[in-house]
């Protein structure tokens, strides 16, 4: 579902709410929804007047659009909290490599989550990077792997980038549609991530080719199997 439109005259006020995300899959992989998924943008719980956007884009095309960067928004803010956390608390053999392989990936979702947020901003858009809003706009459950084995985590983690890359297609689809400038910034991003994704996978893949991982459908699951 996509987000209406209320208001008069020049201004258009954001204030739906949605109960399903734009994307078949939760963020990060298979986990199970939590709520209510705001595609609104402004402050949380707050409408927000859009009076402009770039030249050549609709009113109605780009509030789209921006509903679709504000969940992204959330979901790198996200990313790069389940990034730090298994930084943290990853141990066992290859820990070092591992440890540092991962504060490069975190450095570079926040300033992608930067991006996207300026983006809403240069759209007309209010972009909401609270803690509030990442709750309220996710549709996925908080990361469940504690302290781990470096194993346990990856196999955990490539559910996490699974989940989160193929949400990110899904909004390079809805902006082509829309503005090839959002969509070649979603597409760079894309490039990027798939390739940290391939990092993780070296550490599961076999000499055949197989995933450790394989057929797991949850990052306990994953984690469990990995080990």
């Amino acid at each position: 579902m996509w987000p209406g439109e209320k208001g008069s005259g020049e201004a258009i006020v954001i204030v739906e709410q949605v109960t399903e995300p734009f994307h078949d899959q939760a963020v990060h992989g298979s986990r199970e929804s939590t709520g209510t998924t705001s595609l609104g943008i402004g402050g949380y719980g707050k409408p927000a007047y859009m009076t402009f956007t770039a030249p050549g884009l609709s009113n109605k095309a780009t509030k789209k659009l921006i509903g679709v960067m504000q969940e992204r928004l959330s979901a790198f803010n996200d990313l790069h909290l389940t990034l730090k956390h298994i930084h943290w608390n990853v141990v066992g053999a290859n820990f070092i490599g591992v440890h540092e392989m991962i504060d490069p990936q975190v450095e570079l979702t926040r300033g992608y989550a930067d991006t996207v947020a300026e983006r809403i901003a240069t759209l007309g858009g209010s972009p909401n990077g609270t803690a509030k809003a990442i709750e309220h706009d996710r549709s996925w459950k908080d990361y469940s792997v504690g302290r781990d084995t470096v194993q346990a985590h990856l196999g955990a983690l490539d559910l996490v980038y699974v989940g989160f890359i193929s949400s990110h297609r899904e909004a390079i689809a809805v902006a082509g549609e829309i503005d090839p400038v959002t969509e070649d910034m979603f597409i760079g991003q894309t490039a990027e991530l798939e390739k940290f994704h391939w990092f993780v996978r070296a550490h599961l893949e076999n000499s055949s080719g197989e995933l450790s991982n394989a057929g797991t459908k949850t990052e306990a699951a994953a984690a469990k199997k990995s080990r």
